[in-house]
């Protein structure tokens, strides 16, 4: 306070300078600064929050971030690799009423998603009706002619997906794509979760959140669910790392402590007349269950590279007997192949007789000739992606890009045209974030994470992910964004 009566600059609201992107929806304020209907509990609660005691919680945070070791790797900053997870303290809000909307989206989707695995891998019934082109499919990177007639054990070919959400400028979420080959980022979801207990502790007794720390175990009960006939009770699970070199290694480790099961390496197991096996002190114990966070490519040398160490030999011949569950089943990169992404509103009609409850952003698909040639023309107005890249990577964001970028991709589009797409620019909705300016609105997008077993299971939020450059839409955590903790609100009676 200063000496005249007044708030000093440290001591000023938090937000009371705040002000709103002019182009895109805000997930906390209205155009006339107003509260969004499902924010309004949440503001009410910090209306009495100063810039010094924000300061104070913010150095709360770090410390508990530092202390647990919460790191990831953006392999793109020369000056290491290895950094504490960028963290925003103003969480992001979604009503009730609209994540069931949501949530019931996420449930058709993955519903339509895996009937479409397995169909592309039997009967093929969407291909040979024209639904979906079948060069797209079968000449896709994540299409695996080893899985062909083959239905994984419990039917389940996507058991965890996370879907990434943007909200447009009139307030509608879509779908921007889908992850369900080795989706990561949920650690970050329940650790946020666990800081913001700590530095907001009476919040979370005034605000009606929904739970995020069930999903460990909703996790484990999915697993369990779908292991193959004649497995233990309770069935042996295992969560299989590439290792501690993987950017993601953080969260193996955690999701492995969390859900109680063993974290092993590929050297760990091994097969024995098609049965997996993990050496323990007291001898082998057979493996039902596998949880992978390594690609299909490493699984299995002796089934795919040759030259992998990361994996098991001739784990693919115990899979195909039926003697192990692989989670996410190997071949559903076909289903997150973002020339494939488009069709996914094709495949809901078709397989569920329903039209889509969530949109996909409109999509060029740069293996017709028709959408090559616009894109050609209009590369400094689109965002165009590499199909099989995730992370940031293989990306021209057109608005934004040199005339010398726009040749280079227009000569990659022409040497490889099925090997992209390209979007019209949405502009993310924004939250307030904190800058060295203040709060300030920083565009976000969402990722869900979708459990799948012989139930289906949608943790209530997931990720919120932060672009914390002014007027980037580059938010993925690889390429140096942050994240900010999900509240879920319910509504109050």
């Amino acid at each position: 306070m200063s000496n005249d009566g007044s708030l000093s600059q440290d001591d000023a609201f938090l937000f009371g300078s705040y002000e709103c992107h002019e182009r895109s929806w805000d997930e906390i304020f209205q155009t006339d600064g107003r509260p969004q209907p499902h924010s309004k509990v949440l503001l009410d609660c910090l209306s009495d929050l100063t810039t010094s005691t924000f300061f104070e919680r913010r150095a709360l945070a770090d410390l508990v971030f530092i202390n647990q070791g919460i790191t990831f790797s953006v392999y793109s900053d020369r000056r290491g690799v290895e950094k504490i997870f960028p963290f925003d303290l103003v969480p992001r809000p979604v009503g009730g009423e609209q994540w069931d909307r949501i949530e019931a989206g996420l449930n058709q989707r993955i519903h339509a998603l895996n009937l479409f695995l397995h169909d592309i891998y039997h009967d093929q019934r969407i291909l040979k009706e024209g639904v979906v082109p079948s060069d797209l499919v079968l000449e896709s990177k994540g299409y695996r002619p080893e899985m062909e007639g083959f239905t994984p054990p419990g039917g389940q070919y996507l058991h965890v997906v996370g879907t990434d959400l943007i909200r447009d400028p009139s307030g509608e979420f879509l779908v921007l794509e889908d992850n369900g080959r080795t989706p990561s980022g949920v650690s970050y979801v329940l650790e946020n979760r666990v800081v913001m207990k700590k530095v907001y502790p009476q919040l979370f007794q005034q605000c009606r959140v929904r739970r995020v720390e069930d999903y460990p175990l909703q996790l484990r009960n999915a697993l369990s669910s779908v292991a193959p006939e004649g497995a233990s009770e309770p069935p042996c699970i295992v969560l299989l790392s590439p290792g501690p070199y993987n950017s993601a290694y953080f969260e193996h480790s955690f999701l492995a402590r969390h859900m109680g099961i063993e974290l092993v390496f590929g050297r760990d197991l091994f097969v024995h007349n098609n049965r997996v096996f993990l050496g323990t002190t007291r001898g082998p114990q057979q493996v039902d269950v596998i949880y992978r966070r390594l690609d299909d490519d490493f699984l299995d040398p002796n089934a795919f590279r040759a030259d992998s160490v990361l994996g098991v030999p001739d784990l693919m011949k115990a899979y195909r007997a039926g003697n192990v569950t692989l989670a996410n089943a190997v071949g559903t990169g076909v289903a997150d192949d973002k020339a494939i992404y488009p069709f996914v509103e094709d495949m809901i009609r078709f397989y569920l007789s329903e039209n889509a409850i969530l949109h996909n952003v409109p999509t060029y698909i740069c293996a017709r000739p028709k959408d090559l040639a616009y894109v050609l023309e209009h590369l400094d107005s689109l965002v165009v992606k590499a199909v099989n890249e995730s992370g940031g990577y293989g990306m021209l964001m057109g608005p934004s890009s040199t005339k010398e970028q726009q040749q280079e991709f227009a000569e990659k589009l022409r040497a490889n045209p099925r090997n992209y797409i390209a979007q019209p620019v949405v502009s993310l909705s924004t939250c307030p974030t904190w800058t060295d300016e203040g709060l300030a609105p920083r565009h976000v997008d969402l990722r869900p994470y979708i459990v799948s077993g012989k139930d289906r299971w949608v943790l209530p939020g997931g990720l919120t992910r932060t672009a914390l450059v002014k007027g980037s839409l580059v938010v993925n955590s690889s390429q140096g964004g942050g994240s900010k903790d999900t509240w879920v609100m319910e509504t109050r009676p």
